[in-house]
């Protein structure tokens, strides 16, 4: 091989070394956020253990299988208001009806007359 040859091999060489290191980089990232999902996940869960009794967690899991986007809405102000410290003891099912009703955007209703 000449010497140009032996160059442009080595520069290949050392390009896919440096790919492959981005390569490495990027999925310890991906793993490291992965892992700080799942911790704050857990840590979600165990705050909404902690305020909801079974009936409440039992009605917000039903919720958030037909609605995910509404069941979220619902955790995420559940969540707020106990770090405001605005819950006193735990939310039952009566309170958690009354706080999915609040957050409930109100129904269209039309009236159809006919002549």
């Amino acid at each position: 091989m000449s010497d140009s040859q032996d160059d442009l091999e080595k520069l290949r060489e050392e390009k896919m070394q440096e790919l492959r290191e981005r390569k490495q980089a990027q999925e310890g990232d991906s793993e490291a956020q992965e892992a700080r999902q799942q911790e704050a996940e857990a840590q979600k869960k165990a705050l909404l253990r902690q305020h909801l009794t079974d009936g409440a967690r039992k009605r917000l899991n039903s919720v958030k299988m037909s609605k995910p986007e509404f069941g979220e809405q619902a955790e995420q102000q559940i969540l707020a208001l106990a770090q405001r410290g605005q819950i006193g003891g735990k939310i039952d099912e009566e309170k958690m009806k009354a706080l999915l009703k609040e957050l409930k955007p109100d129904e269209k209703s039309f009236n159809v007359r006919r002549r």
